[in-house]
């Protein structure tokens, strides 16, 4: 396969292409490529860049750095939208800055390969399942760290995670909010895959050089029939995510949840 070479680069996103695939880098590694503002307009670009080009055929979504993204940036505040009565309009923030990206992704007529190099939590680890071929590093992990202040899964991780690994796990991760390890997810089959780290970058590579050099319609037609089993719902079940993520941005938890993330201390909640 031909080495990738650097077409675009973003703020907060590299885009590499290496003959007809295309590699989208998360590129904030400083800050274990969180999510913020500038990395929701920076993906839409590359995003938009993968569907326009016939000349791309595969796509891989990957992080530099030692992660692959650690959710959305609390830190964030400034770029943070409010309600009226002055809460975080998260509601809003979905509608606009992530679902766009994720739904993308998740019908783009190509197919996608998610590089999960490390860390891929909260909608970090949507947007690594909003993939059709998943492959972890041994040290990358998944974690629906939501609960963890107060909030519920969103960024579509409500349909994607249990369409990989039914209600039971799917449930297990969202509420209790631990690690899920890459060895751990290939076996319960939430991702397709564990490589070794010396070998990781290239074998994800190849296949997404075999996937660029295949029948991009057969591949388009495949994930229709997915989409139409797995996520016929998938809009309704984002609105349902944004209105509950929604009620959670009013609770005590929430605010505590938060406060405690930023001091590193464990949170208190109190059930309100």
């Amino acid at each position: 396969m031909t080495a990738f070479e650097l077409a675009t680069q973003h703020e907060t996103v590299n885009l590499w292409r290496a003959g007809a695939a295309a590699k989208i880098e998360l590129n904030r590694p400083e800050l274990l490529n969180a999510w913020n503002r500038q990395l929701s307009t920076d993906l839409t670009a590359a995003y938009e860049t993968v569907r326009d080009d016939d000349e791309i055929r595969a796509v891989l979504v990957t992080g530099a750095g030692r992660a692959f993204c650690s959710g959305a940036d609390l830190t964030d505040m400034q770029s943070r939208e409010l309600t009226e009565d002055g809460r975080p309009d998260l509601q809003r923030s979905l509608r606009e800055r992530y679902h766009p990206v994720l739904t993308g992704l998740r019908r783009l007529p190509k197919p996608v390969v998610s590089a999960v190099n490390g860390p891929s939590v909260g909608v970090g680890m949507s947007l690594a399942l909003t993939a059709d071929l998943v492959y972890a590093a041994p040290s990358a992990y998944f974690l629906l760290a939501f609960v963890n202040i107060g909030l519920v899964p969103d960024g579509g991780s409500s349909a994607f995670v249990p369409a990989r690994i039914g209600i039971a796990r799917a449930t297990e991760l969202a509420m209790l909010g631990e690690r899920l390890p890459a060895a751990k997810a290939a076996e319960w089959g939430l991702i397709n895959g564990v490589f070794e780290a010396e070998e990781f970058e290239a074998q994800v590579e190849a296949i997404v050089a075999r996937l660029a050099a295949g029948p991009t319609r057969s591949y388009a037609g495949t994930k229709r029939q997915v989409n139409g089993w797995a996520y016929d719902k998938l809009d309704e079940q984002l609105e349902l995510e944004a209105a509950i993520q929604q009620e959670m941005a009013g609770t005590a938890d929430f605010t505590e949840g938060v406060l405690a993330f930023a001091q590193k201390r464990q949170a208190s909640f109190t059930g309100r």
